[in-house]
């Protein structure tokens, strides 16, 4: 009891430290937080022979720009405003092939800002929920009535007493918007659609085949029951378990990891470096600071890039305050919000050339990978011919509703460096797919009466895309795959090796234990 009490203490302990170390840096650089704690029932089937002939393999990152990214269209994409058509790539693959599972890690939709501006007024938004207001969704109004039968499900704690919809006409902070549910009411519909050709998940789905999970905060609740809505309307409640996440980093009781504290320690200092030696940054600080009447270290720790992205996003005209006697007044600018992204885009450059980020990525996220893989172990082993299989045994929907600093190291740790940073309603997709049984050699039947085949069962892939886009052949574990060999998908073997003992190498190790406890030198 002893041991087990100091080992609690100590994971408490770092947790706190280390969440203080991140939260100054976090939104201005975009760092990742260390855990805290903190129409009708889904049927994809119908029937049809085989998945849709799709271009699964040619869809990855857009052609590279042989341009700097112009800072400010790069924040408008980060909105993900809900307003245009979005094609999604989930669910295509070579004809036959059977879908088998899918697990799904989401980014919360559009919040209001955690931090405000001193001095200025706060964004003018209302968080209710509205089908009058925009942007709106033909979802809307049911989710909301379905929302209302949520005592029905089951909730662990403290996810009970967390508000399953945005509730007040001005918005608390952080709390998600109209947008962010309408954002994950298309994600959860989009998907619905992708996979409407396939027998993954049945229609009279047990609750053993559906795990949802979310950390504490009602913003990721709220978008993950949003997607849910949208996948599945009218889900349920009384077969539904929606479970915690203490940890932003999804690692369950696998979070006691001091290297991965180590590297992020050093990721911070180097982008403390990188900041303090942009001069360009600290003039645009030092001019928005005056024109606020407000030192520049207090402007600093507001981190106005956060309130500035949510005047983007909701087409608010940026903060302004009068004129005051010490010269201070006027209106914060679009140029100076341009230099404030600039400097995180150069930050991400530099973060992947130097790598700390990644080995932080690797060990923070591991847990999730390997959980993540074992469930697929699992279904693909049940699906394995002349194995009987119960009914409703094993989870062939996983819905994972976490942050951005959630999401960040899981691109960085699947090696998908040059993907861009998760916009508001991000998603992170893996598929497991079985090819077509085949048939080997001949037999004689011993009667004389024709041959017999013996039929092999398909083997089992792995397909991972993000935000729509097939990105499995830019994975670290598939990335020198022979795309032209006779399976055109990446081996599932090829995942768990990854996770199971290669992705250790960039840290010199071969397990997780090694890698987290290994002493420096």
């Amino acid at each position: 009891m002893l041991a087990r009490n100091r080992f609690l203490l100590l994971v408490v302990v770092g947790g706190a430290v280390l969440a203080i170390l991140s939260l100054s840096l976090q939104f201005l650089n975009l760092i990742p937080t260390t855990p805290i704690v903190e129409e009708r029932p889904f049927q994809i089937a119908d029937g049809g022979a085989g998945a849709v002939q799709g271009k699964s393999r040619k869809r990855v990152f857009p052609v590279p720009h042989t341009q700097e990214p112009n800072p400010i269209s790069e924040a408008y994409g980060y909105c993900n405003t809900p307003n245009r058509t979005e094609q999604a790539w989930e669910g295509h693959s070579p004809a036959d092939y059977k879908l088998l599972s899918v697990q799904v890690m989401i980014r919360h939709g559009d919040r209001y800002p955690l931090y405000s501006i001193p001095k200025t007024k706060r964004p003018a938004i209302d968080c209710t929920l509205s089908t009058s207001r925009q942007p709106s969704h033909p979802l809307l109004n049911p989710f909301i009535g379905h929302m209302g039968q949520g005592g029905r499900g089951h909730w662990e704690s403290p996810l009970n007493n967390v508000p399953r919809l945005p509730n007040h006409s001005a918005c608390e902070i952080g709390e998600l918007t109209q947008t962010g549910v309408v954002q994950h009411l298309r994600n959860g519909q989009l998907l619905r659609e992708a996979y409407k050709r396939h027998a993954f998940l049945p229609s009279d789905w047990s609750p053993r085949q559906v795990w949802v999970e979310t950390t504490g905060k009602s913003r990721t609740l709220q978008s993950g029951l949003a997607f849910l809505y949208g996948l599945l309307p009218d889900f349920d409640w009384k077969k539904l378990t929606v479970r915690h996440q203490w940890s932003t980093l999804f690692c369950s009781s696998a979070c006691d990891c001091p290297a991965r504290n180590r590297y992020l320690e050093e990721e911070q200092r180097r982008q403390y470096r990188l900041r303090v030696a942009d001069t360009e940054l600290d003039r645009s600080y030092a001019e928005m600071a005056r024109t606020l009447g407000l030192p520049t270290r207090q402007l600093r720790a507001a981190n106005p890039i956060d309130s500035l992205l949510c005047h983007l996003c909701h087409s608010l005209p940026f903060p302004c305050v009068p004129a005051g006697e010490n010269g201070s007044g006027g209106c914060l600018t679009m140029a100076q919000f341009a230099v404030i992204r600039q400097h995180q885009l150069e930050d991400e450059v530099d973060r992947r050339k130097v790598g700390l980020y990644h080995k932080y990525a690797v060990l923070a996220m591991y847990p999730y990978l390997n959980r993540t893989a074992t469930k697929m172990e699992r279904v693909a082993k049940s699906s394995e011919a002349g194995r009987q299989q119960r009914q409703g045994a094993e989870e062939v929907f996983t819905l994972s509703s976490a942050h951005d600093v959630t999401m960040a190291p899981l691109l960085s740790a699947l090696g998908l460096e040059n993907a861009r940073f998760p916009r508001f309603a991000a998603r992170v997709v893996f598929e497991l797919w079985k090819s077509p049984p085949v048939m080997q050699g001949q037999a004689k039947k011993r009667g004389g009466k024709g041959d017999k085949s013996k039929e092999k069962g398909g083997e089992v892939f792995i397909r991972v895309l993000y935000n729509g886009e097939d990105v499995t052949f830019h994975t670290t574990f598939c990335r020198s795959h022979n795309r032209h060999a006779t399976q055109p998908l990446c081996p599932l073997k090829n995942f768990l090796s990854f996770v199971r003992r290669d992705m250790f190498s960039v840290v010199n190790a071969t397990s997780y234990q090694e890698a987290c406890y290994r002493r420096p030198g």
